[in-house]
């Protein structure tokens, strides 16, 4: 026996309704809002345009200033700085990362020592101390080397408040910073503070051989004993 439709006339009205329908409203979409959408689409576009260019453009601005350093390097390896100074500073100011910025200041202050004019070296290196913009490691450095130069013109109490925070074991620079501190300590007459300080020097496997083994002496001079430390 045949089976009836399972498909009636009144369903099949109600999908055309409900396609006619849906059509409509894709329609009237598209009047009330494809313009919006359009311009959406293109915005994101050139934005994305804008993005990717100016990325390279960093990228090859990024590489030709590592290109100049490396020419700077070459002449002041040679002993022909010429106008090295001058585009230094200007890299300093100028370079498009950290890296490069706090490479230049570097190398500058590196130069003012060459040529004998420290206290360009020391404002250069306190310069890179002070800005914050820049990785702590490489502030850290720079005050390690503008307190080394300074050293002598210093009152011990302010060496050993700078390099409070460094003068630490575990501190990448506990064996420069501590060593200073310990100086200091010893201008202000804390001997056994001092041995006790470079006998942690001596002990700290971390820092260079050279610095841990001239720590043992001093420290054996103020009557610490730390000549245990270098067979650890």
């Amino acid at each position: 026996m045949a089976q009836p439709p399972t498909t009636t006339p009144t369903d099949i009205f109600l999908r055309e309704v409900d396609e006619n329908l849906r059509r409509d409203r894709a329609r009237d979409f598209a009047r009330k809002y494809g313009n919006w959408l359009i311009g959406a689409v293109l915005l994101f576009l050139l934005a994305s345009g804008v993005w990717i260019y100016w990325q390279n453009v960093r990228e090859k601005k990024a590489g030709a200033q590592v290109e100049e350093l490396g020419e700077i390097y070459l002449k002041i390896g040679n002993n022909q700085p010429g106008k090295s100074a001058a585009r230094l500073e200007q890299l300093a100011t100028d370079g498009s990362s950290k890296a490069v910025r706090a490479s230049a200041m570097f190398t500058a202050a590196a130069l003012a020592i060459q040529t004998g004019n420290q206290p360009a070296a020391i404002a250069k290196y306190r310069a890179i101390a002070a800005t914050d913009g820049l990785p702590a490691p490489y502030r850290d450095a720079a005050m390690i080397r503008q307190t080394a130069l300074e050293f002598d013109q210093l009152k011990s109490e302010e060496v050993i408040a700078r390099l409070a925070p460094l003068a630490k074991p575990g501190n990448p620079w506990f064996g420069s910073a501590g060593e200073m501190t310990a100086l200091a300590l010893i201008k202000q007459g804390k001997g056994p503070q001092a041995g006790q300080l470079f006998a942690a020097i001596a002990k700290d496997k971390t820092v260079p051989e050279s610095l841990r083994a001239r720590a043992v002496q001093i420290a054996s001079t103020l009557g610490v004993d730390a000549s245990g430390a270098l067979a650890q």
